[in-house]
């Protein structure tokens, strides 16, 4: 019987239509085969799949075959999410800067992606070289700077720019600057080395401008009401503006399980458009003059307003959660206007399907995976059959509330779990336990944060953001409370890069049946993962772009070469949440280079050309940061290496007798790779 159960919940599914579940999934797969690719696919390569893809959906639908047409279907959206990316190369790609570059330049303001009171991140077009300075062929560079003068979008301004490349990633597997930043057209990263001179102010109709004007209005009215990590969180709550957050701060959020509060997405999105809903549908209901009016539609188009307006205080289509709730609320509102059921699995493919077409490289980002996964798994577990009572006191509702609170918490929780562990390196066990206990305070956040933002205009905003900064106080006594119950609870799992192809897979399989198997794949990746999926912890750093070398010592790394504080190694350190001492423990040092030598191995680290003669050939590892002469045999990183290759883990495989030598950058020859010319 289990056997005729589970084979029949695939055809069942299949006639319900949620193979249009499956499309995303599809596009996604396609995304991710262009991406692990190690050279770029050819014009007629794409050309040829895509006259070969129509071919075999018009004779799947000319003999009315409908498996074949399902099928093709599917194979259609793969190759077309293979396409995607290098239609929006062709579209908004940019070529990157490989050589540092110096000079006066004018630039256009596009956006401006933060401010504090010391410094303004932007993101600039349109460069014209000034006094001899070389031109550049970028598109966009993204620009540190100075707050003053303050910089808006349509300004143009005039300053001495140091212009460098975008750095690759810090390890393999991490975040990988150079592609993200390639798909939307920035080719640089900069900071000014002098003066700088706003030359010309945007047109005051600038659509960009105006917002930019309004966020920054609101960030110093809070500024004024609050101060330190309440002031941070607040605007990182209205306006998704997350500069100002201390590294103290996340980490006791993330530990509670609360760092999605201060991430603007659905929690924030349904409290206020949906709120807003309730309000406007209570409103109306109440007056005996409107009775005959479509009271529930006309709050659910107040609703998508709403939705749209905070979207756009937040950010836009580039805060992918933000953009995918309020796509999703806009579909649950559309429902309501259409007498429809407002949440299913189909209306998150739906939205799904929008994003990746709009930002096919946010596929690749955190926020994608973990803002759908925990929709998806959300979604799933309340479409299965459960029983209910319906509550009689309120004392029942209230308890209601609590459970469902901890309940979507515990879902979210276990959805994002693998997502989160491979992006983050960090589990939060007693996140149930956050979340419930915030819950009164996040709505307070939430609740006055509309208010202030409704009597802004009137200047009554001020007692709103004390009542805002309230809930933030005890939002954080809240974290702090459950991050020290959670201290030596937390986990720091290293997990290989199948496993977001596992979790891709588990999460298609759970979305695609309706039944209880549907748990199958979910239950079954956990144990595969434990056994195949975890990584081992690199005994090996090396830095690509300072003389940062750290060697695994005892318990915990330390440096054979570079400094401690340098970005490379703090980023390490984060990741691994293992303290980098200052000097092993193992080395010697002299003017030619270093030696390092432990238990199990010996590493040269070579400085001068001198040190060859001695260490070539006779160390399980020579890393040079000139280029070695071809006799040097053995395992060797050089200069060439380094370049191409950027950061270099390694791992002694003792039952080998030799490394195991993992490059941050494999896929040499893509359109976004900085690579010496």
């Amino acid at each position: 019987m289990l056997s005729e159960d589970f084979a029949a919940s695939f055809p069942g599914a299949a006639a319900n239509r949620r193979l249009f579940v499956l499309l995303p999934f599809s596009l996604i797969l396609g995304l991710t085969l262009y991406a692990l690719l190690p050279d770029e696919p050819g014009t007629l390569v794409l050309a040829g799949g895509t006259a070969l893809a129509v071919m075999l959906l018009a004779v799947a639908a000319a003999r009315q075959s409908l498996p074949g047409i399902r099928f093709f279907v599917q194979a259609a959206a793969l190759w077309f999410g293979f396409c995607l990316l290098p239609i929006h190369a062709a579209l908004f790609g940019t070529p990157m800067l490989a050589f540092p570059t110096y000079g006066l330049y004018e630039a256009h303001v596009d956006e401006v992606l933060s401010a504090d009171d010391s410094t303004r991140r932007i993101i600039v077009s349109q460069f014209e070289p000034m006094d001899g300075a070389r031109p550049v062929a970028i598109k966009r560079a993204r620009l540190s700077l100075p707050a003053e003068p303050e910089l808006r979008p349509g300004d143009r301004l005039r300053a001495p720019l140091r212009l460098a490349p975008v750095p690759g990633p810090v390890l393999p597997g991490s975040h990988d600057g150079q592609f993200h930043s390639y798909f939307i057209g920035v080719g640089a990263y900069g900071s000014a080395t002098g003066a700088i001179e706003r030359i010309a102010e945007g047109s005051a109709t600038d659509f960009a401008r105006q917002i930019q004007g309004l966020r920054s209005h609101i960030a110093a009215r809070i500024d004024l009401a609050l101060d330190g990590p309440g002031a941070a969180i607040g605007k990182s709550m209205v306006m998704g503006d997350q500069s100002d957050i201390s590294d103290e701060t996340r980490d006791v959020m993330a530990a509670s399980g609360l760092a999605h509060v201060y991430s603007i997405s659905g929690l924030h999105l349904s409290i206020v458009a949906g709120g807003i809903y309730w309000l406007v549908r209570l409103l109306l209901a109440s007056m005996p003059a409107l009775v005959a009016w479509p009271v529930k539609q006309i709050a659910a188009l107040i609703g998508i307003v709403a939705a749209f307006l905070y979207l756009l205080l937040a950010g836009g289509v580039d805060n992918v959660p933000a953009f995918r709730s309020t796509l999703m609320l806009a579909l649950i509102f559309g429902a309501v206007l259409a007498g429809r059921r407002a949440l299913t699995m189909r209306n998150v493919a739906i939205a799904a399907i929008l994003i990746i077409v709009i930002d096919p490289a946010s596929v690749f980002r955190p926020s994608f995976q973990l803002s759908f996964a925990a929709v998806i798994g959300l979604i799933g577990i309340y479409e299965m059959p459960r029983p209910f009572e319906a509550a009689n006191t309120r004392l029942e509702r209230l308890w209601r509330l609590v459970a469902a609170t901890a309940w979507t918490s515990f879902i979210a929780g276990l959805a994002t779990l693998l997502f989160s562990a491979y992006h983050f390196q960090q589990t939060a066990p007693l996140s149930v336990l956050g979340n419930v206990m915030a819950l009164p305070f996040v709505g307070l956040i939430m609740w006055a944060g509309v208010a202030a933002m409704l009597l802004m205009p009137f200047g009554l905003d001020g007692l709103c953001f004390q009542l805002m900064g309230w809930g933030i106080d005890g939002m954080l006594w809240v974290a702090e409370l459950v991050a020290g119950w959670s201290e030596g609870l937390t986990g720091n799992p290293l997990l290989s890069g199948w496993t977001l192809l596992g979790g891709l897979a588990a999460l298609a399989w759970f979305g695609f049946l309706e039944t209880r198997w549907r748990l199958l794949a979910p239950v079954a990746l956990l144990p595969a993962i434990l056994v195949f999926g975890l990584e081992p912890r690199p005994d090996i750093l090396i830095s690509d772009t300072t003389q940062a070398v750290a060697v695994r010592d005892g318990e915990g790394m330390a440096l054979a070469s570079g400094r401690t504080g340098s970005f490379a190694v703090n980023v390490w350190s984060r990741h691994y949440q293992t303290e980098i001492g200052g000097t092993h423990s193992g080395t010697i040092c002299d003017g030619l280079g270093c030696i390092v030598r432990t238990a199990d191995y010996s590493l040269a680290i070579i400085r001068n050309a001198a040190a060859f003669a001695e260490d070539c050939g006779r160390h399980d590892l020579l890393i040079a940061r000139i280029r070695p002469p071809n006799s040097c045999t053995g395992a060797v990183i050089g200069q060439d290496q380094l370049a191409r290759g950027g950061v270099h883990w390694l791992h002694w495989n003792e039952g080998a007798g030799h490394f195991d030598i993992r490059p941050a950058m494999v896929n040499f020859n893509r359109p976004w790779r900085v690579s010496p010319r």
